[in-house]
């Protein structure tokens, strides 16, 4: 009994014995028909620097709106997420007072306009009567002096110191009449002025002291004169018509200084209407500065964009400062840009207009394409790790980014066509060296390779191996994937084609 009990125990040793070499055999042999292969090809590698950043508005794109006045706000026709574009109305103060200000600034230029039409009419006219006046002035005097002069020469001859005494008192009495034809003038003149209201009382009473003393001296020239005439011997004929030339004369003389004092008034008149002129203008520019002030009782948006926060409501008292204060802001999501944060190792590979990628934590599943546009000559040191903003402009046409979302960026740095490559994975190193598996029929060879250029997936092959070579992916099982294995016979059929 005990024998066959042995004998059972050495059968059911042997079967596990054989079952255990078969197993290892069976799993051996799935081992090896799992080796995956590619074929060595050329391809266009890219180098690439990788950055981490962020979405932000691009400068001009992000706009805080405040009012330029303080007001009630009336209306609020937006809200956060509206999408508004550039004139649209985003609120609406209480206008009423601004209103009253308009119309107080319109009545004003009213009135100064009518003023300044008030003067304007007849200056014209009065400006040519003026004229005239003064030239049919000097006119009649020329005429009254050489009828003067020729009733002169018709006078008979006296003795020579009668004819003194006469010249004498006669020119006294012209010099008198001449001084009491300007005083007059002058009289008239400052009448006029003062009843304009541009000189005062006092400057009229002593424009008439004068007059009435040079009237006085003229009664007193004629009295001489009269004299000096009766005591001559001799009657002249034509003495009458003297007299009467020399006071045609006098009052063709004051006729003229009338005709010029009347265009001294033409000038207060020119003063007087473009004073109205400057009044008019200020009124304008008052009136512009009423309506201004209305027009901001309106605030509009100044871009497109959508409506980002809003920090007031309708009935709320907005009251402007220094600063405008800010209740609306508005980002235009089509001009965005991504700072992305660049260490000072690879800066040195970065240029203006190399191409970007990045994704995004919101949609992972999205490529974004970019454009580098500028690069920060200042570094940001935090913990002692030195980056550089490296900006990159993008396209958001569907809308999908939004400020300040992380964004991880690829930077096409350099671009090489048509190089011999395989993936990363098939190149191990050894010893300090770079070996790859290439099959061989039914055999694998290891390969000392020479690479160059390396991007995330693929790495360029410059000796070693020849297109159309198949290598091996990922780890080898068995004696192969030892250090000290040259080849591996017997692979399994098939195996060179994965």
């Amino acid at each position: 009994m005990k024998g066959k009990i042995v004998l059972l125990v050495i059968i059911i040793l042997i079967l596990g014995g054989v079952g255990l070499v078969l197993y290892r055999s069976v799993s051996g042999a799935r081992s090896k028909m799992t080796l995956d292969t590619v074929t060595v090809t050329r391809r266009t590698l890219n180098a690439t620097v990788i950055a981490t950043g962020s979405v932000k508005a691009i400068v001009g794109a992000e706009v805080k709106v405040g009012s330029r006045i303080s007001g009630v706000v009336k209306r609020l026709p937006v809200n956060i997420g509206s999408v508004v574009q550039k004139g649209q109305l985003i609120a609406e103060l209480d206008d009423r007072e601004t209103l009253s200000q308009v119309d107080q600034a319109r009545a004003n230029l009213a009135a100064a306009r009518t003023r300044l039409g008030e003067l304007k009419a007849g200056y014209s006219a009065q400006v040519v009567q003026s004229a005239t006046d003064v030239e049919r002035a000097k006119s009649s005097l020329a005429v009254t002096r050489a009828r003067l002069k020729q009733a002169h020469t018709t006078v008979g001859t006296v003795p020579l110191e009668v004819t003194a005494q006469i010249q004498q008192a006669q020119y006294a009495l012209e010099q008198a009449e001449a001084t009491q034809t300007n005083s007059k003038a002058s009289y008239d003149r400052q009448q006029h002025l003062f009843a304009q209201g541009f000189i005062a009382q006092q400057e009229v009473d002593n424009a008439r002291t004068q007059y009435e003393v040079a009237a006085s001296q003229v009664r007193h020239a004629q009295a001489v004169l009269d004299s000096a005439n009766a005591n001559t011997s001799q009657t002249q004929i034509k003495q009458q018509d003297v007299a009467q030339a020399e006071e045609a004369v006098r009052q063709a003389d004051s006729a003229l200084h009338m005709a010029q004092a009347n265009t001294a008034q033409v000038r207060v008149k020119e003063q007087a209407i473009q004073t109205a002129r400057a009044q008019v203008t200020q009124a304008e520019a008052a009136l512009r500065y009423a309506e201004t002030q209305h027009s901001y009782t309106r605030i509009v948006s100044p871009i497109d964009g959508v409506i980002a926060s809003v920090s007031t409501q309708e009935g709320e008292t907005i009251a402007a400062g220094l600063t405008a204060p800010t209740f609306v802001t508005i980002i235009d999501l089509s001009r965005l840009q991504v700072d992305a944060l660049v260490d000072e190792t690879d800066i040195g590979r970065v240029k203006v207009g190399q191409g970007a990628t990045f994704t995004v934590d919101a949609f992972p599943d999205e490529e974004f394409a970019g454009t580098v546009t500028a690069i920060y000559p200042k570094a940001i040191i935090d913990q002692n790790v030195v980056d550089y903003d490296v900006v990159v402009a993008i396209a958001n046409p569907r809308g999908l980014l939004r400020p300040d979302m992380t964004a991880n960026v690829t930077i096409n740095v350099a671009t090489k066509s048509n190089v011999l490559s395989v993936p990363n994975k098939t190149v191990r190193r050894e010893n300090g060296a770079k070996i790859v598996f290439v099959v061989q029929g039914n055999a694998l060879a290891r390969r000392l390779v020479k690479t160059g250029w390396k991007d995330s997936d693929y790495t360029e092959i410059l000796s070693g191996l020849k297109e159309g070579d198949r290598v091996i992916v990922g780890d080898i099982p068995g004696s192969a994937s030892r250090q000290s294995a040259i080849s591996q016979p017997n692979l399994p059929p098939g195996a060179a084609g994965r």
